[in-house]
């Protein structure tokens, strides 16, 4: 923790602020240990009180219905990610001077003397591809590791298990950052940076600051996008270890110290001897599914990673060639009368929508949603030589449009005012009837997915049924 860490956790008084995945993950974790837990959760349903219900036989206290008061002889609040820094729980711990850490923190303190090192990644948009896509490569070079962190397993289910790890993907968001002040990454990257969370994080500021936290004490090597000259500043920031060195990617070709693109191959002018006059070939372009440029850059940071740890130039090609990215990823649905449907509904957000958009021309782009406060305009002038027509769904679609309008007004646009269970078939017989063979539908929504469908796994699966039933020929 930033004052010290913990030495023994037998009796101290912990507060657990959530009853979710990680938070029951380092309740009982803490519990095992001796410590006297307390959980604490603004909600109290029937789904709660199952959960409470089940800790309760760890000798684990859940306060249900209260989220803001701090539990009496609280020694130290773990938070779980979504949590506000400006919560009243977290005002109170500050009143009493009580610290706030994450659950990642926790996992960090409870690893064992020859724990596994973390290859940490973040960035606004491709953590968990390229957190999976570098678990893949350092499996190829026949080394035990899981991809863990804000995906599968909670993190600190995975120190404390019996597996034992060689190296860990570890996939960290600006939330489990903010609250992980010690963490020490063998290696890491920030893979972008773009307005996001700003609600949570105050200003983008804040939001940089935390995404930089990452670098701090690297060893070997801190990962950074040419492309993306805030995320290189994040390094020239850091506190790191003696040696630690910058390596930058980019889809271009690399200079010394630099992983990049050469006539279709993925070249380290990094890890290589003579870097200033010697590249190695890595793997083809080809071998990065899909090969769109978006996603040829999260190879290059994992590759970079894997590198850093010393990994073969034919593992990274081998786990490339091995990786198959999570659905609703740029994901290939379906080919209808020469059109492709392509469906990216995890775009819930402008810079991951432009990136899926730079990936197809011409394009006839279903988008909409909730905005949560983001703007337009700078995504639809970078799109709109793209763009054969746009067809528009959900709650903030009008924000979207005036940009259209404002941008792009020579772009057909079909503005659906529904919300119900079928407005997706209807979004997508739309684009069927404004696309051209050879055009690509895309569903990257550039919002989040809450003001119709549960999250966007569902409106991703809606998606794939209206393009199903549209290769049906079903007009049912």
């Amino acid at each position: 923790m930033g004052s010290g860490q913990v030495t023994s956790w037998q009796d101290q008084n912990i507060t657990v602020a959530g009853l979710g995945v990680s938070g029951i993950s380092a309740a009982r974790a803490l519990a095992g240990l001796g410590a006297s837990v307390t959980v604490v959760d603004g909600g109290d349903s029937e789904g709660h009180r199952a959960r409470a219900a089940e800790l309760e036989p760890a000798g684990i206290s859940v306060r249900l219905g209260d989220a803001e008061t701090l539990p009496e002889g609280t020694g130290l609040v773990v938070t779980s990610p979504g949590w506000k820094p400006d919560s009243p729980l977290f005002a109170a711990a500050a009143a009493a001077g009580v610290e706030v850490v994450g659950d990642v923190e926790i996992a960090w303190q409870l690893r064992g003397e020859n724990a596994a090192p973390w290859l940490a990644i973040t960035g606004t948009n491709g953590k968990t591809t390229t957190t999976q896509m570098l678990a893949s490569i350092l499996r190829a070079a026949g080394l035990r590791t899981a991809a863990v962190g804000n995906i599968g397993t909670p993190i600190i289910d995975v120190v404390t298990g019996e597996q034992e790890y060689d190296v860990l993907a570890v996939e960290l968001s600006s939330y489990q950052l903010h609250w992980a002040p010690s963490v020490r990454a063998h290696s890491a990257a920030v893979l972008n940076l773009a307005p996001d969370h700003l609600d949570w994080h105050g200003s983008m500021e804040a939001y940089a600051a935390d995404k930089g936290r990452i670098y701090e004490g690297n060893k070997i090597a801190c990962v950074y996008n040419v492309a993306d000259r805030a995320t290189e500043d994040l390094v020239v920031e850091a506190d790191v270890e003696e040696g630690c060195r910058a390596v930058g990617f980019t889809l271009g070709a690399p200079g010394p110290s630099m992983l990049g693109v050469v006539d279709g191959i993925l070249v380290d002018r990094a890890f290589v001897e003579n870097r200033q006059k010697n590249a190695q070939e890595l793997a083809e372009v080809s071998d990065v599914n899909p090969p769109a440029p978006h996603n040829i850059a999260n190879a290059l940071a994992a590759a970079a990673l894997a590198r850093a740890f010393g990994v073969e130039p034919r593992a990274v090609r081998d786990g490339l060639r091995d990786f198959r990215p999570d659905a609703h990823r740029v994901s290939y649905v379906d080919e209808v009368e020469g059109v492709t449907y392509i469906d990216d509904s995890k775009a819930t957000n402008t810079h991951a929508a432009e990136a899926s958009l730079a990936a197809f021309e011409p394009v006839v782009w279903i988008a909409g949603g909730l905005a949560k406060g983001a703007t337009f305009d700078e995504l639809v002038q970078k799109s709109a030589k793209r763009l054969r027509a746009v067809v528009l769904i959900g709650a903030d679609r009008a924000l979207i449009a005036e940009a259209l309008a404002r941008h792009a007004p020579e772009v057909p646009v079909t503005d659906l005012d529904r919300t119900d269970t079928g407005a997706m078939l209807a979004a997508v017989r739309e684009a069927a009837g404004l696309a051209k063979p050879g055009d690509t539908v895309l569903l990257a929504p550039a919002c989040a997915s809450m003001d119709m469908f549960a999250n966007y796994n569902k409106r991703g699966d809606a998606f794939a049924d209206a393009v199903r039933e549209l290769a049906a020929g079903d007009t049912a």
